[in-house]
């Protein structure tokens, strides 16, 4: 069972280009090249800003809308 030799990977080329077509590859292979070319550029422009500043970006305030402080509610209520 171990890997697959280049014929094995021709014929399964083969096959694929028979089932979708050549047209329709194309298209799907310039599509994926257009994604992975729009992340490296939109990867750049990230690192870029901050680097143009010469501080790092500023991280945002996570905060956590869910909790609530007790305490405080019961204070506010005798009060």
């Amino acid at each position: 069972m171990g890997s697959f030799s280049i014929w094995h990977w021709l014929i399964v080329l083969v096959i694929v280009m028979l089932v979708f077509g050549t047209k329709k590859l194309r298209n799907i292979g310039n599509d994926l090249g257009g994604a992975v070319k729009g992340f490296k550029d939109g990867m750049k422009d990230g690192n870029g800003e901050a680097a143009a500043d010469g501080q790092p970006a500023p991280a945002k305030e996570l905060r956590d809308t869910t909790t609530i402080d007790v305490e405080a509610k019961e204070k506010s209520r005798q009060q």
